[in-house]
């Protein structure tokens, strides 16, 4: 009967001790009171908590955590309600603060920042709201930062994930933007054709300029042709008197050379010819000549 007795008392020591034993798992806090009031935050590990005397609270989570808001209806410095939908990323850095600091710490996340969203985005227009997201979620990060740190919540930050404007603003910025867009276009296609008539214009400048040269080139190559003629004739004269001064002509010869160049300015173009008075004389020594070849044909 005592073994049974024993037995019995063993079990429910060991239920007792299961049931009182606490393990906290990695990047978890349990926040531990005594008779009511604050004792301890328990971090990793094993604890045995005492029956009667020690309530544990639940596990809380010391990751970084994701609170996505629902979106808030928000009027901008123009009157245009919009909604702004947001998302917030924070950490709970301390587990006593957190749990003493405010009622339903959540619940007072959001409301807060759908405060501050308002009280930002109020002194903004619609243009400016749209366009300004960076300096909304700095703002808002540093304010919800800030208000929540006496709850022991840190707010890494805050992004703004879509501005949604009232269905008739939407139309109209459909418009502007579609108009912006083909008068892009428009101007594209007037920068093309007016790159296109340059590009016809240089290219026809150049062509003349290629014309010019190989024109002048044509004049150059036609002129030189025409001097080396000259110097060629020239040298074939100089040559020609040179072997003639050599051979010591007499006087019946140069008379003969001179009837010669008297031909030769007579089939030019002067309709005026003065005979000199030297020349006149060769008609005799034509006739003389004449004679001979005709008494001596081998002569």
């Amino acid at each position: 009967m005592f073994f049974v007795v024993l037995v019995v008392i063993l079990i429910l020591l060991a239920v007792l001790v299961a049931r009182n034993l606490v393990i906290v798992r990695q990047a978890e806090a349990r926040v531990v009171e005594r008779l009511g009031a604050f004792y301890a935050v328990w971090g990793v590990g094993i604890h045995i908590k005492i029956p009667f005397l020690e309530r544990v609270s639940r596990p809380i989570s010391l990751k970084e955590q994701v609170a996505d808001f629902e979106p808030q209806p928000v009027i901008t410095k123009d009157n245009v309600t919009i909604e702004v939908d947001s998302v917030l990323f924070y950490q709970i850095t301390d587990p006593k603060l957190y749990t003493y600091g405010v009622q339903s710490p959540m619940r007072a996340i959001e409301n807060l920042s759908a405060t501050t969203l308002r009280n930002i985005i109020g002194d903004l227009e619609l243009d400016q709201s749209l366009t300004s997201r960076d300096l909304i979620n700095t703002q808002m990060r540093a304010i919800l930062d800030e208000a929540t740190d006496p709850w022991g919540i840190k707010v890494n930050r805050v992004e703004i994930k879509n501005i949604t404007p009232p269905q008739g603003i939407r139309d109209a910025m459909e418009r502007q933007m579609k108009a912006e867009r083909e008068r892009r276009e428009a101007i594209l296609r007037a920068d093309g054709q007016k790159e296109s008539q340059i590009r016809e214009a240089e290219g026809e400048k150049r062509a003349q300029v290629l014309r010019a040269e190989a024109a002048k080139e044509a004049r150059l190559l036609e002129a030189q042709a025409q001097a080396e003629a000259i110097i060629k004739v020239q040298t074939a004269q100089a040559e020609a008197l040179r072997l003639l001064n050599e051979s010591a002509p007499n006087d019946q010869v140069v008379k003969l050379k001179s009837l010669e160049a008297f031909q030769a300015a007579a089939n030019g173009k002067a309709t005026k010819i003065i005979i000199p008075s030297e020349i006149q004389g060769l008609a005799g020594l034509a006739a003389g000549l004449k004679g001979v070849v005709e008494e001596d044909p081998k002569a």
